[in-house]
């Protein structure tokens, strides 16, 4: 602990606080979360500051901050141009494109609050969450338009921007990305979305084109408005729209620059840092960690549409000095297990950070060895913006633990009266922090059911934090199950899969599952002898987006419950 820390924590603080005496030297145990009234601030700083500078590339082509700066402003007064008002919620579905990088910068300019979508949900999935969050507009890569066009007359969608693969490319001849835009193309299913009755549909680089002879009339925006709703699962088998605020969302980035600076410092100081964007934007770690942190520290964004395909995000890869790495540990495994990995340069690597699941000790063992950066855990939900804890990035060795409190957050470990427990046992995971969200959208009493009355979020986690303040994660109050970094609850899941013909009752749990951490298993009892197998397992790939699929199913004559009737989930999961 440096010197000045140490003067600065106070016996009563030590107490309370144990994790302060435990930060690496450099991290100031609070942040000021006031420099900035906006993210639209932060965005506005970032894009004169580092003008010159790229700031994503994807599929070979680079976008400085300059030109997000213009494409964003011309999209941005195109959908004011469409009559939205403020606060007016715009969904994003697409995968890692420069069109999300333009994209989220234009509806955060113009006033209006992201909605982002997991562009591979099912009808099913796409029209609850654009009926929920009341979106009037959507931004939508034009191979998921399909999906959209099945629910599009069941919401409050009146304006739909069509993205291509090759929009932000086409300035671009080289033969390859000409002809793997034309390829990808061809992939396209067909759709139909009908335009009337008030409904437009315009094609991502005509809007650009009517936007750039409009004004962006500047918002007034300020901490306590809605930036971002971050849809995440529900107990009641819905999921629910985490509301983040800018002021969530700032802090969330200052905390962690906070924690990252001092590493960081030790690099040349006119240095471009490039951070690998393989998560998906549409997911909170990725939103923050690479996005906005990237904007606010002058990051170039290596943008992967796709990282399930390994071998060619190696060669994606291939050629850049990688400096940021944040990834779940399915694709820390992947890659470390794939050979040609090896052979990237690894030289000015100095973060691997990895959250959205457990890391595994073998797992960032192999991590290490192949490229000499240690995987540092953290912690974090949709609900904190996410970054809650994180270990500090100096560590050597993997220690099992989620790490510490970023600064300007509160742990407290609670027993099921909301008492905090002594140090060493084992209790809830409640937070406190500027990074908290404001509630779920429209759902005043799911938000009752998490916060207590002093502040602080019950994370539903159950975890044991130690005498130097490192936490510890032991188990899951929720029945949540968490695959690849993604959470799947199982009353979804189980009230879904109860609307088909054959199923009496049915129960999902989590298994572990070496790819993944976990996987859904689902529990049938057959009112129909002859439902088999294949068909059930057919109707979750209609209804479910890939993580949530049940990966093994099992008949069974009944399901153990309770004296009321409740089905034991945990009996089941052995």
């Amino acid at each position: 602990m440096n010197a000045a820390l140490a003067d600065a924590v106070a016996p009563e603080t030590s107490a309370t606080q144990p994790w302060l005496a435990s930060y690496p030297a450099g991290v100031p145990a609070t942040v000021d979360t006031t420099v900035y009234h906006s993210l639209v601030d932060l965005l506005n700083e970032a894009f004169h500051k580092y003008r010159h500078r790229d700031a994503a590339i994807c599929m070979g082509q680079r976008l400085r901050f300059a030109e997000v700066d213009e494409l964003s402003q011309q999209l941005g007064a195109w959908l004011q141009a469409q009559g939205l008002k403020p606060g007016d919620r715009v969904a994003l579905m697409m995968p890692n494109l420069l069109q999300y990088m333009v994209a989220i910068a234009a509806v955060l300019r113009a006033g209006f609050v992201v909605v982002n979508v997991n562009p591979m949900y099912t009808p099913r999935e796409l029209e609850h969450q654009l009926k929920d969050s009341g979106a009037r507009a959507i931004i939508v890569l034009e191979n998921f338009a399909h999906t959209l066009a099945e629910v599009i007359a069941h919401t409050e969608v009146r304006h739909v921007v069509l993205a291509s693969i090759g929009d932000l490319l086409s300035w671009w001849k080289g033969p390859l990305i000409n002809f793997a835009v034309r390829h990808l193309k061809k992939m396209v299913p067909e759709y139909r979305l009908a335009v009337g009755d008030g409904r437009t549909v315009v094609r991502f680089n005509e809007a650009l084109r009517h936007g750039e002879r409009l004004p962006l009339k500047k918002p007034e925006l300020g901490p306590e408005d809605v930036a971002f709703l971050q849809y995440t699962g529900g107990t009641t088998g819905v999921s629910k729209g985490a509301t983040l605020l800018h002021r969530n969302v700032v802090a969330n980035i200052l905390q962690a620059e906070a924690w990252f600076q001092p590493m960081l410092s030790k690099l040349p100081g006119d240095l471009q840092l490039t951070n690998v964007c393989a998560l998906p934007l549409y997911h909170i770690f990725a939103l923050t960690a690479c996005y906005m942190l990237g904007a606010r520290m002058g990051h170039l964004n290596i943008l992967v549409p796709n990282p399930r395909d390994i071998p060619g995000f190696i060669d994606t890869l291939r050629g850049h000095k990688i400096h940021i790495f944040p990834a779940v540990n399915t694709l820390f495994n992947a890659l470390a297990n794939e050979p040609g990995f090896a052979q990237l340069d690894f030289s000015e690597l100095v973060i691997s950070n990895g959250g959205g699941m457990a890391v595994q000790q073998a797992t960032a063992e192999k991590w290490l060895k192949v490229t000499g950066c240690p995987v540092v855990e953290g912690y974090g939900l949709s609900e904190t913006s996410p970054v809650a804890t994180i270990n500090p990035l100096d560590l050597r060795a993997f220690n099992g633990s989620i790490g510490l409190p970023v600064p300007s957050t509160e742990i407290a470990i609670r027993d099921d009266d909301g008492n905090d427990v002594p140090l060493g046992e084992r209790g809830e995971i409640c937070i406190r922090g500027p990074q908290v969200m404001a509630g779920y959208w429209k759902r005043p009493d799911e938000t009752a059911n998490v916060m207590y009355d002093d502040g602080f979020f019950k994370s539903g986690d159950i975890g044991i934090m130690d005498e130097r303040g490192f936490v510890r994660i032991v188990d899951r109050k929720k029945d949540m199950i968490l695959v690849s970094g993604f959470n799947v609850y199982p009353t979804e899941i189980e009230q879904v899969v109860n609307l088909y013909p054959g199923v009496l009752e049915c129960a999902a749990v989590g298994v572990p599952d070496a790819k993944s951490g976990e996987a859904v298993k689902l529990f049938v009892v057959r009112s129909d002898p002859t439902l088999a197998e294949e068909d059930l397992a057919a109707y979750c790939h209609e209804q479910f987006t890939a993580y949530k699929r049940p990966k093994h199913i099992e008949f069974r004559d009944d399901l153990p419950k309770t004296n009321v009737g409740k089905i034991l989930r945990r009996e089941l999961r052995g």
